[in-house]
């Protein structure tokens, strides 16, 4: 597999970006899971069982290679947001999160069997949203995909048009806060 350290077990686009941005050396194999998405539930938790879940379902096929794996997920109003199902589902969300602050939680995991090692962690940001209606989401539509993304935006793209502010890692709402995996990264001579 050439010179890659690791492998990062998701096809997002968005992660790939990040983790070049870093100058990572990496394979791409996303994991065969199905992920835990309880509406109700522990959104640190659930993204957290994520990210391992995908990790270590790669690691199980490929032990002695370290495994990336995260998961995102927005938490408004005790729920959580997924990907959306189709466009007016992506629209009821952007409705509930327009003009309201929310929260992005994203899991990322480190696994490699033949080392014994297993490392989960996670980070959140808070982002509000302007007030939206139906124009200004017809015009975010037009510029940004919302079905691959949790709570159907990316804070990367149409920011201007929904996105009053945000605290916390930038990179963690795209979905792999970079300073802590960096970190991660470095500790295990990955990077």
């Amino acid at each position: 597999m050439g010179t890659a350290k690791f492998i990062l077990a998701s096809q997002s686009p968005r992660r790939k970006q990040l983790l070049e941005r870093i100058g990572a050396s990496f394979d791409i194999m996303p994991a065969d899971v199905e992920e835990f998405e309880e509406g109700h539930g522990d959104p640190e938790g659930m993204v957290r069982h994520n990210a391992l879940l995908k990790a270590a379902w790669i690691a199980d096929r490929n032990a002695d290679r370290f495994v990336l794996g995260s998961d995102t997920t927005v938490h408004i109003d005790g729920r959580v947001l997924v990907k959306p199902e189709d466009l007016p589902d992506a629209r009821r969300m952007l409705k509930q999160l327009g003009g309201r602050t929310h929260i992005v939680y994203t899991g990322f995991a480190l696994v490699c069997r033949s080392r014994g090692v297993e490392v989960v962690d996670g980070a959140r940001s808070e982002v509000t949203f302007k007030p939206l209606d139906d124009a200004i989401i017809d015009r975010y539509f037009e510029l940004v995909n919302p079905l691959d993304k949790a709570g159907a935006y990316g804070i990367q793209e149409g920011t201007g048009l929904i996105i009053d502010s945000f605290r916390g890692s930038h990179s963690n709402i795209m979905g792999l806060p970079l300073d802590e995996t960096k970190a991660l990264l470095e500790r295990h001579s990955l990077l």
